[in-house]
């Protein structure tokens, strides 16, 4: 499968309302002055930067080094890591992660490495895409690759459980869930589809020679109209978020 890279420049230009949508889960996690806190898939460091702001003190990582590196010029203490191997022993109030637990397939490797980055009593809030997320997008990418002989199914980084299948994952690594819930949320893009895709879907694309990859895109874009696109042109893409807040127990004396 060819693999999905990030660019930090084309990511503000049209992604720019993942952080803006982040607020709720800003106010769930609820952070206080002094609390160090992990921001997992931390991106190009909006949500740490805003954290840092309020006093939290913030380390936050990422598997592209151009996120990295642009959250680096925010001031952040961004490092680069892989989320299935954090490097992190009981040192962390909370971890917070917005917008990219959907990227990490193997997540019981993931939760593995936030528990134990998790001191006892620490509090873990994330939002992700859950069980159903950009469904007719999904589907619209597997029918045009289907055309080409190709299977979508490898293809597929996306991981976008049911809420009852998180809760236990979350519960299997010793978490006491306090909020978990499957949230639809329509989000508008600020460009085309076809920028999103080239954003978001580059392993779907990417299994095309490179003279196929316009035409495809705009099968697909011609294939969704209908349903994602208003009379003004306006896409609005079938999000749907899981979002939750859970704890570890703290130790019994």
């Amino acid at each position: 499968m060819a693999q999905q890279t990030w660019d930090a420049e084309r990511y503000a230009s049209t992604a720019d309302f993942v952080a803006r949508l982040g607020a709720p889960l800003l106010a769930l996690l609820a952070p206080r002055r002094g609390e160090r806190i992990l921001d997992l898939g931390c991106g190009i460091g909006e949500h740490a930067q805003t954290l840092l702001a309020r006093g939290c003190r913030v380390v936050a990582v990422d598997s592209a080094q151009s996120f990295v590196d642009a959250a680096q010029r925010r001031g952040v203490d961004a490092r680069l890591m892989d989320a299935r191997a954090l490097r992190f022993e009981r040192e962390f109030d909370a971890v917070f992660s917005n917008a990219a637990l959907h990227w990490m397939r193997d997540a019981d490797a993931v939760l593995s490495g936030v528990q134990r980055a998790l001191r006892p009593g620490g509090r873990f809030v994330a939002e992700f895409g859950g069980q159903g997320n950009v469904a007719s997008v999904v589907n619209a990418l597997h029918a045009e690759l289907a055309r080409e002989n190709i299977d979508a199914g490898p293809l597929n980084p996306w991981y976008f459980p049911s809420p009852d299948a998180y809760r236990a994952r979350l519960q299997a690594q010793g978490f006491e869930v306090q909020a978990l819930a499957l949230i639809p949320r329509p989000t508008r893009l600020p460009g085309t589809l076809s920028d999103w895709l080239e954003t978001f879907a580059q392993s779907f694309t990417l299994a095309l020679p490179p003279a196929k990859r316009a035409p495809f895109l705009h099968r697909v874009e011609q294939r969704l109209a209908p349903r994602l696109r208003d009379r003004r042109g306006q896409w609005e893409l079938d999000y749907v978020r899981l979002r939750f807040a859970a704890t570890l127990p703290l130790l019994r004396s």
